[in-house]
């Protein structure tokens, strides 16, 4: 009996000489953690919950919002120019972002090569993905396909009569999928990643079997790099649904000409610093994130279908 007493003894002072030590790190990781908490709160947190209650007044800036419960999101119904934004902001996501990531995925290939200087050219290619969202690339893309930019001037050595590509309702948005292209070094650098991690073994299997280069594209390069295409594919739609500086610079900020580069975002900002309608503009952000979530749901519900994991 003393031994169960002095056992059970040991055992109840054994989680005293514990606890101070656990609840001193405790202490010490709240104390690390709390400024990311705090910017959590307050940037990220708050500022949603505040767009979430704003999308359902009516509020300028300038008074207090007053509320209008769904009136905001029933307008949407009939915004000419928001079904406009949507129509020009598909078009260039569905049409930019295949091109972008075929782009990609061939360049990574050439690399993975095994190209002389390969640094250098990962960094080369890569740099436009640094600089394709900066106001100073868009106005040099504006100036490129102006009427006396670079591109007219190379079809003038041919006798084309060139135009102002940016100021065409037919051709503005297509300079805009071209921008978007072109930034195809962030994609690039993930792909060539994918493709060093493809066992060599395989290839080797295949060129026994009298597999040529396409066959072995094919059957083995592409099943086994189809998580890194989700991956790009996701990312890449979040972006582009995302895009404004471009067009807003493009465009002068008006989504011109004939709303032919009125993305989502750039309505967005018109009715929100332009109209001040922020509660307008709000439902619009929140309209927004639906519809990348849901394409995102999409994504990853038909991924089962065509992406291929090593088990």
């Amino acid at each position: 009996m003393a031994g169960i007493a002095e056992l059970r003894k040991l055992r109840g002072s054994a989680p005293a000489s514990v606890a101070p030590s656990e609840r001193g790190d405790n202490k010490a990781a709240l104390l690390f953690l709390g400024p990311w908490f705090i910017g959590l709160l307050l940037i990220t947190v708050g500022p949603i919950l505040a767009s979430l209650f704003l999308s359902f007044t009516d509020y300028n800036l300038l008074q207090p919002p007053s509320w209008t419960g769904l009136d905001n999101y029933a307008r949407m119904l009939d915004d000419a120019r928001l079904h406009q934004s949507l129509r020009v902001t598909f078009t260039y996501v569905f049409v930019s972002i295949p091109l972008q990531l075929a782009l990609a995925l061939a360049l990574a290939l050439f690399l993975d090569r095994g190209v002389r200087g390969l640094p250098f050219y990962r960094s080369v290619y890569y740099l436009p993905s640094l600089l394709g969202g900066s106001v100073a690339i868009a106005l040099l893309w504006r100036q490129v396909f102006g009427t006396q930019g670079l591109v007219n001037q190379f079809l003038g050595v041919f006798g084309i009569e060139g135009q102002g590509w940016v100021s065409h309702p037919d051709t503005a948005l297509g300079t805009l999928v071209i921008l978007n292209v072109w930034t195809f070094g962030a994609p690039m650098v993930i792909f060539l990643a994918g493709l060093r991690q493809i066992p060599e073994m395989y290839y080797e299997a295949a060129q026994i079997d009298g597999a040529g280069k396409v066959r072995q594209f094919i059957a083995i390069t592409l099943p086994l790099l189809t998580p890194i295409v989700f991956f790009n594919l996701v990312l890449q739609v979040i972006n582009a649904f995302q895009s404004f500086t471009q067009a807003f610079v493009v465009s002068g900020g008006s989504g011109g000409p004939v709303d032919s580069t009125l993305f989502y975002t750039l309505y967005l900002y018109q009715k929100g610093f332009g109209a001040l309608d922020m509660g307008y503009a709000s439902a619009m952000a929140w309209l927004l994130l639906a519809i990348v979530a849901g394409l995102t749901a999409i994504n990853f519900v038909v991924s089962k279908y065509w992406v291929f994991y090593d088990d």
